[in-house]
């Protein structure tokens, strides 16, 4: 598939380069502007996969760049980066598009793990149309589109968004290993304390779901996350 194109729009040199040297180290490729208006010329002259974006720069800001990058693609994904902590400078960077904010100095390793969020979360998107959304799980059809868990003649079970997409994300992995980090990335678009918490809550609303068919049954990998067995071959 390629190394993904990240376009990085930083003034600083020395941040800027040691920030492009470090996601080049973990296979991206980058391009770095030294203000908005040569990371406009870069923008208009090729495609990338995500812009990273300094808030205070000289000729053209952070904020006015992403603001002409919106008005030509409504999807690209673009992260802030700013050495300003106030609320309305981050409200502001949200309503003109951003997909998140960084306050610097920050974590190397947080970026890195912010940009690999997104971009799955952006394929992900991009692939729905296309994905399976009919699953036979044991006794039971699931219909994802219209979040539909039936058994039989009766009358089928309407699941929450969040439900019916973490019974997908087990059917899709059905008799093999869902990774938490997996569906936490992909549903819940964090993977922290509370929102592993808030997946536990919904793994145990399914089981109940699935609990009238005794061969079908979703088990806890520990540590790693969680298999939807289905024992009718």
């Amino acid at each position: 598939m390629g190394s993904k194109k990240i376009l990085l729009v930083e003034d600083d040199p020395n941040f800027g380069t040691v920030l492009k040297d470090y996601l080049a180290l973990n296979d991206y490729n980058v391009t770095h502007a030294k203000d908005g208006i040569e990371g406009l010329i870069m923008y208009k002259n090729n495609d990338y996969d995500l812009c990273i974006l300094d808030v205070m720069m000289p000729r053209k800001d952070g904020f006015s760049l992403a603001k002409d990058i919106r008005s030509n693609n409504k999807e690209i994904p673009i992260i802030f980066l700013t050495a300003k902590t106030m609320k309305e400078d981050v409200l502001k960077g949200y309503h003109v598009g951003a997909d998140d904010y960084l306050n610097k100095p920050f974590d190397s390793e947080v970026l890195l793990y912010k940009i690999k969020a997104i971009l799955q979360r952006k394929e992900s998107d991009s692939a729905a149309e296309n994905e399976q959304f009919e699953f036979t799980i044991g006794n039971f059809f699931f219909n994802s589109k219209l979040r539909h868990l039936s058994k039989g003649d009766n009358e089928p079970q309407k699941l929450s968004p969040k439900e019916s997409k973490l019974l997908r994300m087990l059917a899709l992995h059905k008799n093999d290993l869902m990774p938490r980090e997996l569906a936490l990335t992909k549903i819940w678009r964090d993977d922290n304390y509370f929102t592993s918490r808030s997946m536990d809550v919904y793994i145990a609303k399914l089981r109940k779901y699935l609990k009238e068919d005794e061969q079908v049954e979703i088990l806890n990998i520990h540590g790693e996350g969680f298999r939807l067995v289905d024992k009718i071959i």
